[in-house]
């Protein structure tokens, strides 16, 4: 079952590199009639030039959030750049060892399909924080990436430059809650998570998975989901239907616990004992009829009058 499409994220790729990734407007033209003057062309940022860079001196950016790359789609993008061009630059950053890609990742590999040599980039300045917040950015704002490589980089950003949620929410433009659901969803064990980064789960199904405590439970609700394509509400059915189960045994099992306690402290007593639970707190209470039996309980207790 695939996601639905993403909205665009609040801050875009461009607000947060410094202007677009296309060239930039040529300056209009001045009217025939305007007196001669001294040109002034105000000098291009070097953020926005595009130049020529050999495809063997760039390298994917280590941060990735992306782990898969479909070739069908990566061979669809080339055979559009083969007709209609590069409608858009790929963005690069300096490194020890050439480039570091920032954004572009398949239409590096489109060339590479092309069997060109060189391809148009942008090179800007960024640190690895900023080049890891720009390369999930950029992903963010296409929806194919699957919730669990949005979660592994949302994660990958808070671990690797100790970031808060809240200061990950506003470098991505997305809500802290946001940000707080993604992260949850690590906790998911790794069947879980494979369904969902193949889309045999939605990130709504996910949620509802989450409900449940038991590892075992999660697995087998998922794997329901998968065959049966269950719908969220149903599996939040399924899910409510299995919790009222687990609770009832949970209790059960306390009530069995409690009866055969109270039936080992009324042997070693000699006489009737009740325990009473109310939630994590109770009481023992051991019954006595006349005063020599409560002396011969606290004796037995090791109190003595």
């Amino acid at each position: 079952m695939s996601n639905p499409p993403k909205k665009s994220l609040g801050r875009g790729l461009s607000n947060l590199i410094g202007g677009g990734v296309n060239k930039p407007e040529a300056p209009a033209a001045k009217p025939a009639s305007a007196p001669a003057a001294a040109a002034h062309v105000a000098p291009v940022p070097p953020s926005l030039v595009i130049s020529e860079i050999a495809l063997g001196a760039i390298v994917p950016n280590a941060r990735q959030p992306r782990r898969d790359f479909d070739d069908a789609a990566v061979k669809e993008l080339s055979e559009s750049i083969r007709s209609e061009g590069l409608m858009q630059p790929i963005v690069v950053r300096k490194v020890s060892t050439g480039y570091e890609l920032i954004a572009g990742e398949r239409r590096w590999r489109a060339f590479k399909l092309l069997g060109q040599k060189t391809i148009p980039a942008r090179v800007v300045e960024a640190s690895d924080a900023t080049s890891a917040v720009l390369a999930l950015v950029e992903n963010l704002q296409r929806q194919d990436l699957n919730p669990v490589d949005e979660a592994v980089g949302v994660a990958s950003l808070m671990k690797d430059f100790n970031l808060t949620q809240d200061a990950v929410a506003d470098r991505l433009g997305k809500p802290r809650a946001s940000i707080a659901n993604l992260v949850r969803l690590l906790s998911l064990e790794s069947e879980v998570l494979g369904f969902l980064r193949k889309g045999q789960i939605s990130e709504g199904h996910a949620k509802v998975l989450l409900g449940l405590a038991e590892p075992a439970q999660r697995i087998l609700v998922a794997r329901k989901i998968v065959e049966k394509g269950l719908s969220v509400r149903a599996t939040e059915a399924e899910v409510k239907v299995m919790s009222a189960k687990k609770n009832g045994d949970r209790k059960a099992k306390e009530k069995t616990v409690l009866a055969d306690l109270q039936k080992r402290l009324s042997s070693h007593f000699s006489t009737e004992v009740a325990v009473v639970r109310q939630g994590k707190k109770g009481s023992i209470e051991i019954t006595f009829k006349t005063d020599d039996e409560l002396a011969r309980l606290l004796e037995k207790i090791g109190v003595q009058l």
